[in-house]
């Protein structure tokens, strides 16, 4: 296997010798091997792979990934991620602290919000351009919305363009300077002795940081492994973020989360694996046919995200027509399609 290390002499001079290698499961656009070197050390090698895209998005994944990594080890006390040792930009490569995972427990989630809230929170208005701004949904998004439920015959409420074009301005991410990690699903999370850290940062970003704690609310969008979470493990989560913000910055968390969740819930994109964003409008297929990423399908996943989305909009001043507009898509794609079952809870999320 040390025939196929990507280590050149720059990383030979600054990393060390390797002596051992273990080739560990990644996704398609990466290879990732668990060294071991002379001096007995353990570390991570991990290259940037075309996985199907061009050359110059691979390399766009790398500078990103190297940029967020940078970013993220400015954090004191506990670190969020691994420690970036070195690159070899050529070829795409990085090499990374070795964590120690501690694998499964149940109580997961206040500590991955913990994290999160310490990964947002390091960066400010001064790294503007250190990462691309968060990319959100476009009028186009808001557009495919309107017409799955014109597909579906459900009655369009007339304010819910304009509450939409006014979603998107809110959620423009111009003010905002969060460290996004830009995909923290369950895997790209790791339990160590020190607390949570992230890996995998091909997708940071800057942005607002409620967009991501969001995920608890509306089941992991960017995730295979799409899951609920309710009552008062959503409370405890929301509440260990919120506090761990205001505790770091001073301030309270800017943004309302209800705009987060509504945004996820239009983008179409969201509802399918990173390969097949933005090929087609993949809200346009939920009304002909549904599809599975993961073990959960399209519909079930946006079923939820309406659920979400209407009962926190019920007596919100910009989002009431879009929540009410959800309801009854919730109930119509139920009506159509009664054995659609609801999203597996956070106690069953898989490890892996």
């Amino acid at each position: 296997m040390l025939s196929h290390l990507p280590f050149d002499e720059t990383l030979l001079s600054t990393v060390g010798t390797p002596k051992l290698a273990e080739l560990l499961d990644s996704s398609p656009r990466s290879r990732v091997w668990r060294v071991r070197l002379a001096d007995r050390r353990l570390v991570i090698v991990k290259q940037i792979t075309d996985g199907g895209d061009t050359n110059a998005d691979a390399s766009t994944r790398f500078a990103r990934e190297a940029a967020g990594l940078r970013l993220a080890g400015r954090a004191s006390g506990p670190a969020v991620a691994p420690a970036l040792l070195a690159t070899d930009q050529p070829s795409r490569v990085m090499v990374l602290e070795h964590l120690d995972d501690l694998g499964k427990t149940d109580d997961w989630m206040p500590g991955y919000a913990e994290s999160l809230a310490r990964l947002h929170a390091l960066t400010g208005p001064a790294d503007a351009g250190a990462l691309p701004v968060w990319s959100g949904p476009t009028a186009t998004d808001a557009e495919s919305f309107l017409a799955l439920a014109r597909a579906l015959d459900v009655p369009v409420p007339s304010s819910v363009s304009s509450e939409l074009a006014g979603l998107l301005e809110r959620l423009d991410p111009t003010p905002h300077h969060a460290l996004l990690h830009g995909d923290p699903c369950p895997g790209n999370d790791l339990r160590t002795a020190d607390g949570v850290r992230f890996v995998d940062f091909e997708r940071a970003s800057l942005g607002n940081g409620l967009v991501e704690l969001a995920y608890f609310r509306i089941g992991f969008p960017t995730c295979w492994c799409a899951m609920s979470v309710t009552a008062a493990p959503l409370t405890e989560v929301e509440d260990v973020y919120r506090t761990t913000w205001r505790g770091l910055t001073g301030k309270d968390v800017p943004g309302d989360l209800a705009d987060a969740c509504a945004g996820w819930l239009i983008q179409g994109d969201a509802l399918v694996e990173r390969a097949h964003r933005g090929t087609v409008d993949q809200l346009a297929r939920v009304a002909t046919e549904d599809f599975e990423w993961g073990y959960v399908s399209a519909r079930e996943r946006l079923i939820h995200r309406l659920d979400v989305v209407a009962g926190m909009t019920r007596d919100h001043d910009h989002l009431h027509a879009v929540g009410r507009l959800s309801s009854a898509l919730a109930t119509r794609l139920l009506e159509r399609w009664p054995s659609l079952r609801p999203l597996p809870t956070h106690a069953a999320r898989p490890w892996y």
